[in-house]
């Protein structure tokens, strides 16, 4: 299976680029972070059932907004929805897969994973307060060669973003300040560096940027060939952002802990774990004006549960324990038509 290049424009649909979609096409729209893996789905499940996936990678906070006025299918996001938000607009939230958000950087001559950084001093970065690579509260974290003496330009999300969200929830769980003067959300007003749209918006300025910092979803980086930097955990190790250490931070999760599956994995305490790990969500309507379409969405979720995750982990995406499938296909039930019949099933 291929990757799509990331000079594929974010609102580009899937089932587009090989070809028309079809009246039974599924549509969806949101969370750029899970658009690698979404792609490998729609590409295989075509092949298998005919049925196509047009997804609009447009950020976060465009697909709740889609799904809330009903013009998709369904409505992806990494910023879950509490229960009042889900209440108020007739959602029903489930998560899809697992990643890893990771700090990229583009700094001459250094090596990806030789850069050690902690959350504090991530937050500080993001906060201009440590503005020059060859700080020394960088440079006590690093043994290797001197960093430049260059000014730092860090790169984040410039519109509504559940990596944001993801993001901005580690640097608020690690850094007083940043929580008090910014906190956690979509949306942030940055006080220093440059925006990008999209993950795939990010990870190219960082490519054209010198001296660059962004954060991005981990397929990303391995799509652009870019330098990551280790991050700090919360047990006080630095592992490689990989299956493994987002499978650590998973390992213990207490999915039920929140409506709609929507928990934070960030900081999570085990030896391996990496720091900035997070599931993705989807949303489909409760009562569905098209059950038939919501049916749709469902079968493919499902056959991805069943099928997908091989093409998931080539990604690096984990896949979810089986006992959270489980209890994910319970909560479709809850997905019904204007008879009160679930929709599952159809």
């Amino acid at each position: 299976m291929r990757i799509l290049p990331l000079a594929i424009a974010p609102g580009i649909g899937l089932a587009s680029l090989s070809a028309p979609a079809f009246a039974s096409d599924i549509t969806g729209a949101g969370a750029t972070f899970p658009f690698p893996v979404y792609t490998k789905w729609a590409e295989a499940y075509r092949a298998q059932t005919g049925v196509g996936l047009n997804y609009q990678s447009i950020g976060s906070g465009g697909g709740i907004k889609q799904i809330e006025a009903r013009t998709v299918d369904f409505g992806a996001t990494d910023a879950p929805l509490s229960a009042e938000e889900l209440e108020k607009g007739g959602l029903v939230q489930f998560p899809s897969v697992m990643g890893g958000v990771v700090a990229v950087v583009n700094v001459d001559g250094l090596e990806s994973g030789k850069l050690r950084l902690t959350g504090e001093v991530l937050a500080d970065i993001f906060m201009g307060r440590i503005e020059k690579w060859n700080d020394p509260r960088i440079a006590e974290l690093n043994d290797g060669p001197p960093l430049p003496d260059a000014t730092i330009v860090p790169v984040y999300r410039s519109d509504s973003s559940g990596t944001t969200s993801i993001f901005t929830t580690y640097l608020s769980e690690v850094s007083e300040e940043w929580k008090s003067a910014y906190g956690a959300n979509k949306t942030i007003s940055w006080p220093v560096g440059q925006g990008g749209k999209g993950n795939e918006g990010v990870a190219a300025t960082v490519n054209q940027v010198p001296n660059a910092i962004g954060y991005v979803e981990y397929a990303y980086v391995k799509q652009a060939g870019l330098p990551v930097a280790l991050i700090r955990n919360a047990a006080g190790n630095y592992p490689q952002p990989d299956l493994s250490s987002f499978q650590a931070a998973g390992a213990s999760a207490d999915w039920r802990a929140a409506a709609g599956f929507g928990i934070s994995l960030t900081n999570q305490p085990g030896q391996d774990a990496w720091p900035i790990t997070a599931a993705t969500f989807i949303l489909v309507p409760s009562n569905p004006e098209d059950p038939a379409r919501t049916a749709e969405v469902l079968k493919f979720f499902d056959w991805a549960y069943e099928n997908g995750d091989a093409l998931a982990t080539e990604l690096d995406y984990v896949p979810l324990p089986d006992s959270v499938v489980r209890e994910i296909r319970a909560e479709w039930k809850r997905v019904v038509d204007p008879a009160g019949k679930s929709v599952y099933g159809m």
